[in-house]
């Protein structure tokens, strides 16, 4: 890495000459791939759904936590690096400082709204189970005083309710890294590196070094953490954010890398949950068992970024320049129908807090139905189905409020 510090760029605006080159506007492969994963994140959401004997996390060491972090790392870089470049770091942040708090308000909300759902189904009905206690709320309605302080203070993180409440301590983040930036790019990842290296708890602990883990209190009862770590997470989504500034170079599309990166994904495999379970790889069960803490999720063990990156590099390459081979470019019924679903996609990876606040609860409500009704693979494949038009349904609502629709309304 190089340096990109500037005197003229320590106070005040950026001037254009100082700015760090870096992209302007969306990529489609951003959006795809994002709006993918909020279609994996819902059906994984949905208890016993079938659908996620099929979804990365079966197969591999990452799962669509990474697509969603990561993607969303770039699509920050476009979004904020353009404001500290042309406003400066002050402003910057104070943009930054705005997410943040839509994201807490969210995260809020989309609590306080699943959380009366459950509690409406076990009032209002005798349904032979505690739906309340299905996600582990009852310390929150046994005690809801100090439980709601924990709430807004997010020293209470139930574990269903543990991404937002980690990805807004990322976006926090930001502002010291665009800062570091300006010193100099190893700085950055000197401070990207130490940071998850702080987060790996097993690590530490086995050098002897455990009094330097670094984590936030789940509940006050126990001594469980946050489920996803920030310290560690924030490994791949600056990863995503440093290859949209420009800090780290495009890897270039050639048969030796995608050899590489095809052989880490097909090495992952019998070490997944489907080798283990599927094929019956006793050695591997026993590998899982004594090395968790490489693949861990909740510090985010090396081998996920490894698994992650693998799999982005075959997709970045398979999906062309641009998304080139991602764009619907015949004149028949396939060609039509794929450039119907492609921009539905999109418009979901462009909208996806909305989208992925609403299937959260949409995925309780769904598993509440099923349980209702019965699961068997017609009915729980049109929930599925139900859920992903809900989802497109949502992100065109969404982006019609965010095009402010009234302004030009004669």
């Amino acid at each position: 890495m190089t340096s990109v510090a500037d005197p003229s760029m320590t106070h005040g605006r950026v001037t254009n000459a100082a700015a760090k080159p870096v992209a302007s506007t969306r990529d489609i492969r951003l959006d795809f791939f994002r709006g993918i994963a909020m279609f994996i994140i819902l059906c994984a959401h949905t208890p016993s759904n079938f659908f996620t004997s099929w979804i990365p996390a079966r197969w591999g060491f990452s799962d669509a936590t990474e697509i969603f972090v990561f993607c969303s790392g770039m699509a920050s870089a476009i979004a904020f690096g353009r404001t500290f470049d042309r406003a400066g770091w002050t402003l910057g942040t104070g943009r930054v400082g705005y997410r943040v708090w839509q994201v807490y308000w969210a995260h809020i909300g989309m609590f306080v709204v699943i959380a009366t759902m459950l509690a409406a189904f076990d009032v209002w009905g005798d349904f032979g189970k505690s739906y309340i206690s299905s996600l582990n709320l009852q310390h929150f309605f046994e005690n809801p005083a100090p439980q709601l302080v924990g709430l807004l203070t997010l020293s209470y993180v139930p574990n269903y309710f543990d991404i937002l409440p980690m990805y807004l301590v990322i976006l926090a983040m930001m502002p010291i890294i665009m800062a570091l930036s300006r010193i100099s790019l190893w700085a950055v990842a000197a401070a990207m590196g130490l940071t998850w290296l702080m987060a790996q708890e097993f690590l530490l602990d086995s050098l002897g070094l455990g009094q330097w883990h670094v984590a936030f209190s789940a509940e006050p009862w126990s001594n469980r953490e946050w489920f996803f770590n920030p310290f560690g997470w924030q490994l791949i989504f600056f990863t995503g954010f440093a290859f949209m500034r420009g800090w780290l170079p495009k890897p270039p599309v050639n048969r030796v890398l995608i050899g590489i990166a095809a052989a880490l994904v097909i090495a992952n495999i019998p070490l997944s949950n489907i080798g283990v379970r599927e094929f019956g790889f006793d050695w591997a069960r026993d590998w899982r068992g004594a090395n968790s803490w490489l693949f861990n999720k909740s510090d985010f063990g090396i081998l996920r970024y490894i698994h992650f990156l693998a799999l982005a590099y075959l997709c970045w390459a398979a999906a062309g320049e641009g998304g080139m081979r991602l764009r619907a470019t015949g004149t028949g019924i396939i060609s039509y129908v794929w450039g119907v679903l492609l921009k539905m996609i999109l418009k979901v990876g462009q909208q996806s807090l909305a989208v992925f606040v609403f299937s959260m609860v949409f995925a309780r409500f769904s598993g509440f139905v099923m349980d209702q009704i019965g699961r068997n693979t017609w009915n729980m494949t049109v929930a599925n189905f139900v859920g992903f038009a809900a989802l497109i349904a949502v992100a065109y609502i969404a982006g019609w409020f965010k095009s402010h629709p009234w302004r030009v309304a004669k």
